[in-house]
């Protein structure tokens, strides 16, 4: 079969075996559910604390909320088998991956598709449902599809740093926490918006990582129109092309990693 005929078979038999255990599945959806829901809870204590966040109101940081949570959910779903991979090198799994007559990066895609973290999923588009209302935004043909545009970049985004964590374990063997700093807490950034944070956290978030593309600048977009320059709104609408240049850039990166990997020994 075809790269996506086995890609897409890969996903199903690993939905089929977390399906195999509903009462696991379940349980591991609701955990994952409510960890979100209490995160989003202290984030509205914060605000029934201090009212306002700069100039930005519970409602509105609710919509970059989703939409962070949205995408990281999206790439932990296709890039599980990234997440996994540093157990893989020290067991010597990976030798046996290379002997496939199949892409790594294939394999490695397909190896896990993480469904039960659907919790995550569920509790960000209930947070949308609640705060777009009061933001007062309207939903017209081109905001949807920016929103959308949005949350395929950031799920693009997320799933590149999972590559990218993975290509790391090549030289160090053990993930590194620098990676978890930037997928994870990319993520807790996000969920707020991004001009609240100092020039050169911004600066490093739109060159080097490009989280402003794929988050702040499309929510900006739809939260605040009037307010959003002609720059910003075009780099809103880059979101896709940002997060699948990042991609290919993650792709790069381990195919190097791949050419100068050496087995444990295990």
């Amino acid at each position: 079969p075809g790269p996506l005929v086995l890609y897409r078979r890969l996903l199903a038999a690993s939905v089929r075996s977390q399906l195999r255990y509903p009462a696991s599945f379940l349980m591991t959806g609701f955990g994952t559910l409510m960890i979100s829901v209490i995160e989003f809870v202290a984030i509205a204590a914060l605000f029934a604390r201090f009212g306002a966040l700069k100039s930005w109101t519970l409602a509105e940081v609710g919509v970059f909320y989703a939409m962070a949570n949205v995408s990281f959910t999206l790439g932990e779903w296709f890039g599980r088998g990234f997440d996994t991979f540093a157990a893989q090198v020290k067991s010597g799994e990976f030798d046996r991956v290379l002997l496939r007559p199949r892409t790594t990066a294939l394999q490695l895609a397909g190896k896990e598709f993480a469904l039960r973290r659907f919790g995550r999923l569920l509790q960000a588009l209930v947070v949308l449902g609640w705060a777009a209302p009061r933001c007062q935004i309207a939903w017209t043909p081109g905001h949807v599809l920016l929103l959308a545009a949005a949350v395929l970049g950031g799920g693009l985004f997320f799933h590149a740093i999972f590559v990218l964590h993975a290509t790391i374990c090549f030289w160090t063997t053990e993930s590194l926490e620098l990676t978890n700093i930037i997928s994870h807490g990319g993520v807790e950034s996000a969920q707020y918006p991004m001009d609240i944070y100092a020039a050169p956290f911004r600066r490093f978030f739109t060159w080097i990582i490009p989280l402003m593309f794929v988050n702040y600048y499309p929510g900006l977009a739809l939260l605040r129109p009037g307010a959003v320059t002609a720059r910003q709104q075009l780099a809103g609408w880059l979101s896709p092309l940002a997060g699948l240049a990042f991609l290919a850039a993650a792709f790069l990166a381990w195919r190097v990693g791949v050419r100068h990997y050496r087995s444990t020994g295990s």
